[in-house]
């Protein structure tokens, strides 16, 4: 089967064909994907209004070339896929609205995915994997430990209870005047620090829940920050180091208990899989497959272009469900929240504004 994918929940424009084989196997025919980031830099992150605008000004073109590179026709494809949510919703009723022009048109099937599936999902698109696996979706906009059952199956193991972690990076970025996106940054920052210099917290170290805590961190590496009388830059290369060593620490542990009590439900993990933006930190990366080998398990990454949103993963997931009849009808509404497990509730202690995440 022939998918087209469409990905604009946030600051992406993004699509992209997947061919599904008899087998369950994927191949990327396209993938086009036009940051936003230079739209958006001038304010130091995300301005929806914005993302919305050029959303709507570049997906023709973007869905053009896809197809274009792909070689095939809109009366080729078995189905059309759009993410619709979660997100900055503009954004979210831009891709949405494209792909049900296109599926009317020509008669196709519509899929309307959720962002976070399709993240999910992804690493069944680049690896043999068979469920179910443990998911660890870290970006921007979500933290979360995931128990992937199957297609639709999703149970929440763990999650922020304020900040995520990809957002802790940027808004240290910002108080420490680095450029956006800051998340690289804080990275780059950090392999010239010295993590030692400052005894920043470990939120949640030794928790029996998985749950993860940023704030606290965020809090710590301003106050330490604002003690300095002028911010060197060795002092912020030391900052950061001492924050991305905390977060790495937190997130070992956060991740071990979510080993545990995946193993406690569902069995030992076929793997455990990372996905999101931050999943393209190195030092994580590194940190997970360490994490990976203490719990006796593999680790799975797609790889970095594949982290990032784009509109493979969204065509893929799209492909899965399409697989198994799952299909949506015109009125499939667009949601700036969407639980990925829609069982979870927010933990004790939630304080985030982003609570559909």
């Amino acid at each position: 089967m022939l998918v087209l994918g469409i990905e604009t929940t946030c600051d992406e424009t993004a699509a992209a064909v997947i061919a599904r084989e008899h087998d369950g196997s994927g191949k990327i025919l396209s993938n086009v994907v036009r940051s936003q980031v230079q739209e958006h830099a001038r304010f130091g992150g995300v301005v929806p209004e914005i993302a919305a605008r050029a959303h709507v000004d570049l997906l023709d073109g973007i869905i053009g070339r896809a197809m274009q590179e792909a070689d095939t026709r809109f009366d080729q494809l078995s189905a059309v896929a759009a993410a619709a949510g979660p997100g900055l919703i503009g954004g979210v009723i831009v891709g949405l609205t494209t792909a049900k022009a296109i599926a009317m048109v020509h008669d196709t099937p519509l899929i309307a995915v959720n962002h976070l599936e399709a993240h999910a999902l992804t690493p069944r698109l680049t690896s043999a994997l068979d469920f179910p696996y443990c998911l660890f979706l870290a970006s921007g906009g979500h933290t979360q430990i995931v128990a992937v059952v199957g297609v639709g199956e999703y149970v929440r193991l763990g999650t922020t209870v304020d900040d995520a972690i990809g957002e802790a990076f940027d808004k240290v970025a910002k108080m420490l005047g680095l450029p956006y996106p800051g998340g690289p940054e804080v990275e780059r920052a950090a392999t010239q620090g010295d993590p030692a210099r400052f005894a920043f917290p470990r939120p949640m170290l030794g928790r029996a829940d998985a749950n993860f805590s940023l704030s606290g961190l965020k809090t710590a590496v301003r106050n330490e920050a604002s003690r300095l009388t002028e911010l060197t830059p060795q002092d912020i290369n030391d900052l950061c180091a001492g924050f991305q060593a905390a977060v790495l620490e937190s997130t070992a542990d956060r991740l071990s208990v979510g080993l545990k009590l995946f193993q406690q439900r569902f069995g030992p993990p076929h793997a455990l899989v990372a996905a999101g933006g931050v999943a393209a930190n190195q030092a994580i990366r590194s940190s997970l497959q360490d994490v990976a080998v203490k719990a006796g398990t593999t680790l799975i990454m797609p790889p970095p272009a594949l982290c990032t949103d784009n509109g493979a993963m969204i065509a893929w997931a799209g492909a899965e469900r399409l697989a198994l009849g799952l299909t949506d009808t015109m009125d499939a509404p667009p949601r700036a929240r969407w639980l990925l497990d829609a069982n979870a509730k927010a933990p004790a202690g939630y304080t985030h504004t982003r609570a559909g995440f």
